[in-house]
C-alpha cells in the first residue's frame, strides 16, 4: 500500500482537457487514473476483442490522442496533462 506522502497521492492540477473527462482538480494521480477507467467503461471505449486497447472518443482523444492506445501506455499520455 502506498504511503500517504507518496508522489502518486499528492494532489496535482489537471489540464482543461483532462478535467473534461475526470472533473476539476486538483486530485491525486491515482484518482485521475481511476476516474479515466470509470469514463472508459461507462462509454464502452475498450476494444471488444482486445480489452487492453482503448479507442478514445472525441473527449478522451484530447488527452490520449486519436489513435487506439494500449492501456499500459496511457500513463505517459496522461502525465502530459497533470502538473
Amino acid at each position: 500500500m502506498a504511503k500517504e506522502n507518496s508522489a502518486f497521492m499528492k494532489p496535482k492540477n489537471v489540464s482543461p482537457e483532462l478535467a473534461a473527462v475526470v472533473g476539476p482538480g486538483p486530485m491525486a494521480r491515482t484518482e485521475v487514473v481511476s476516474k479515466i477507467w470509470v469514463y472508459i467503461k461507462a462509454n464502452n471505449l475498450q476494444d471488444s476483442k482486445d480489452k487492453r486497447m482503448i479507442k478514445p472518443d472525441e473527449k478522451l482523444a484530447k488527452v490520449l490522442g486519436n489513435e487506439p492506445i494500449n492501456m499500459m501506455k496511457m500513463a505517459g499520455a496522461i502525465s502530459k496533462h497533470i502538473s
